[in-house]
């Protein structure tokens, strides 16, 4: 338990609202970012969640989140960096501006959030502090539809090595590279079938394994600047 609260982003579904509602279950503060508004924010705000609307598209929309999180808390035990857009790559005009978005999203955002908060994590008088990017499988490989997204990613994950080195050895600085971890509503069975034979272990292991990898770089004092895979052995296939 910590007195200090986490921040996650993108906090408010999916792989982010499960490991804020883990963390609350284990007795840490929490505070999340989210994009638009919607109904489950209603109940992590009785739960006793901190929720603060962030646009991560552009620099301005960063640079206000950052004001209202340090008006909000003078301390952080740890930054986790969920907030993502699976956006497939387009083409014509719109590329750029498609690139420029996924880039502030996936590198910029967490670039100046770790600037910018590494005071609040200095500040914090737990004995351990952290960051944690979450990455992707897709870095290790690209891809032929959301190579932009795979770029930036794999970016996010180099962001790692390099904070990892900077704070040493006060805050420590690790990744998840998680594969399928979910499904999305109205996956089709071939899909699920398909997506499953792509890991050795055959499976869609639900947000459970994501909060466990968190879990573990919470609790470890001894591990920064590595990526941890949660991907069921897709590398074996």
């Amino acid at each position: 338990m910590s007195a200090a609260p986490i921040l996650i982003t993108g906090g408010a579904q999916r792989l982010g609202r499960h490991c804020a509602e883990r963390l609350i279950d284990d007795g840490h503060p929490v505070i999340i970012s989210y994009r638009r508004e919607r109904p489950a924010l209603d109940e992590l705000r009785r739960r006793g969640v901190v929720t603060l609307q962030a646009d991560f598209a552009t620099e301005a929309g960063i640079l206000d989140f950052l004001a209202r999180l340090k008006a909000e808390t003078g301390a952080l035990r740890a930054i986790v960096h969920n907030a993502s857009d699976w956006a497939p790559d387009s083409v014509g005009d719109e590329a750029g501006a498609n690139f420029e978005r996924l880039f502030r999203i996936h590198m910029q955002a967490p670039y100046l959030i770790n600037l910018h908060g590494r005071e609040l994590l200095e500040a914090c008088r737990e004995p351990q502090r952290d960051i944690v990017h979450l990455t992707d499988h897709v870095v290790q490989k690209g891809s032929r539809k959301h190579a932009a997204y795979a770029a930036t990613k794999a970016g996010l994950a180099n962001l790692t090595l390099s904070f990892a080195a900077m704070y040493a050895p006060s805050i420590q600085v690790n990744a998840i590279a998680p594969a399928l971890i979910m499904l999305n509503e109205g996956d089709s069975d071939a899909y699920v079938a398909k997506a499953k034979a792509k890991s050795a272990m055959e499976m869609v292991p639900g947000p459970g394994v994501i909060y466990q990898s968190l879990r573990y770089l919470l609790d470890n004092r001894y591990v920064t600047g590595i990526t941890l895979p949660v991907d069921g052995g897709r590398h074996l296939r």
